[in-house]
């Protein structure tokens, strides 16, 4: 498969995020989710190809270029996210602000990623290979009747969902950390606020000689007394256990989705274990973070999106 133009290609996913800001800012919410999901279409092709991967659909290119590592954990879990709003918003009809802004927001990461790691190589010459190359095996994969070849002429072996590369190669590029510097300004800053303090522990000094002897003379000198504790009967009866504690009834939780997916993981890669209609009531144990609930499904412990649960 040949490789797209790295050019043009990154000239339809600027565009692109522009117009899903543009639409944004318009509140066509429904038309920000589908374009951001374009533009997803366009960062994936360009990768499938270089990884020489041909998948039948979006979600099993994102899934294949998971197992050949050529994307890590974080961004698989981006590119669903902003598929499946994409798909939402296509069949469903959604137009939800929050939805739009969280595919937008999601979207501008990975773009900002594929952009360092995959614009500035243009397309990944054979010659002078980035680290990032040299720690991504890619050999067959066989999974559901798919089979993705590696990467052609490289000779590359074989590599599995269990055999990892390197972490490096996936992380994030972050700049550089500077060390710690101090200016001639900071240190007479510093020096005078030193000096300051000096002068003014002096000052007490010489202002307040005996002060700290006429305390401890006065303090020795007053008479110490001692009261005997006076006991009174008490009066008052007995308040019964039950009438002391007050029962503060649970909150009741329930579904306001049409439908809730209900997954074994915080996350929308993690497996589906069900799904919940509105309206019904769920065992809710507590919140896992800012996005994901855990409750209580079939026997054991599960994950929903707690933007679809309320409670009274």
């Amino acid at each position: 498969m040949a490789a797209p133009d790295i050019a043009n290609t990154w000239g339809d996913i600027r565009q692109g995020v522009k117009d899903a800001e543009v639409l944004i800012g318009q509140k066509q919410y429904n038309l920000a989710m589908i374009k951001s999901r374009q533009v997803l279409e366009l960062m994936v092709n360009y990768l499938c190809s270089n990884a020489a991967v041909a998948e039948e659909d979006l979600a099993s290119s994102i899934d294949s270029l998971y197992d050949c590592q050529w994307i890590d954990k974080t961004t698989c879990e981006h590119y669903h996210k902003i598929r499946m709003l994409g798909n939402k918003a296509v069949h469903e009809g959604n137009d939800d602000a929050y939805d739009a802004n969280q595919a937008y927001h999601l979207l501008s990461q990975e773009v900002y990623t594929f952009a360092n790691e995959y614009k500035s190589k243009r397309g990944r010459p054979s010659s002078g290979s980035s680290k990032r190359t040299a720690s991504r095996p890619a050999g067959n994969r066989s999974q559901g009747g798919r089979s993705t070849s590696g990467r052609g002429s490289s000779g590359r072996g074989s590599s599995s969902r269990n055999q990892r590369g390197p972490s490096s190669s996936r992380s994030r590029r972050r700049p550089p950390s500077q060390g710690f510097s101090v200016s001639p300004v900071d240190l007479i800053r510093l020096g005078l606020a030193v000096a300051v303090i000096v002068i003014i522990v002096v000052l007490v000094r010489v202002l307040n000689p005996n002060k700290p002897d006429e305390e401890k003379e006065t303090s020795a000198s007053a008479p110490t007394e001692t009261f005997a504790p006076v006991t009174e009967p008490s009066t008052t009866a007995p308040v019964p256990i039950e009438t002391m504690a007050e029962t503060t009834p649970a909150p009741v939780y329930k579904i306001s989705a049409d439908i809730l997916n209900v997954r074994s993981e915080p996350s929308t890669a993690g497996e589906k274990l069900g799904t919940l209609e509105n309206g019904t009531i769920v065992d809710y144990v507590e919140d896992y973070d800012d996005e994901w609930a855990i409750i209580n499904f079939n026997g054991q412990q599960a994950y929903v999106n707690k933007q679809f649960l309320t409670h009274d």
